[in-house]
């Protein structure tokens, strides 16, 4: 009997092991486990608590000062959300959203999610005002995490722009955990 438990320990420890190793990561931070567990994570690494909204934390992500969201689904996380703490006007936001798809393109640890996309930047003469406000036209970029693992396809980071106000907008970028994300059980 005893031979039995200590199997079921070690396949318990490997289980937890190998689903850690299959979670999105910010920061080296898996998106798995509590809110107050991520919460500290990230508070460790320089985040504090914003001044201005009590539900985020804030510092600088990829050289921009940030937002950062905790979200989670039947008290597990499975999602950080990061916003843009300052807005830009068409011109900036466009550079913005494209050095992002650059530095995620050429970042061997990431590949673009969708097969059929080869490249997801603006041209210049992309009018994002006119796009969003008459044709509701949404700009996202979706790559995975680690793509040569097999579990890769649970491992989304995406991103979009938004409006902030009248010709300002700001990018939020998505580290989701689809394992946790809901799926109807709560229906």
């Amino acid at each position: 009997m005893k031979k039995i438990w200590s199997l079921f320990v070690i396949l318990l420890v490997a289980s937890f092991t190998i689903n850690a190793q299959e979670a999105t990561t910010f920061l080296g931070i898996p998106i798995d486990g509590t809110k107050s567990e991520v919460i500290a994570k990230l508070k460790a690494k320089g985040y504090k608590q914003s001044t201005t909204d009590r539900d985020a934390l804030e510092g600088e992500f990829n050289g921009e000062d940030v937002l950062i969201y905790v979200q989670t689904n039947n008290n597990k996380v499975y999602r950080i959300a990061v916003l843009d703490a300052t807005s830009r006007d068409e011109g900036q936001i466009k550079i913005r959203y494209n050095n992002l798809c650059s530095q995620f393109q050429n970042n061997a640890r990431y590949s673009i999610a969708d097969p059929e996309v080869t490249d997801y930047k603006l041209s210049d003469t992309e009018d994002i005002s006119y796009e969003m406000t008459v044709h509701n036209k949404q700009y996202q970029a979706a790559y995975i995490q680690r793509p040569n693992d097999p579990a890769a396809y649970n491992r989304l980071v995406w991103f979009t722009i938004g409006k902030s106000g009248y010709g300002k907008y700001t990018v939020a970028m998505f580290y989701e955990n689809l394992n946790n994300k809901a799926t109807g059980e709560d229906l």
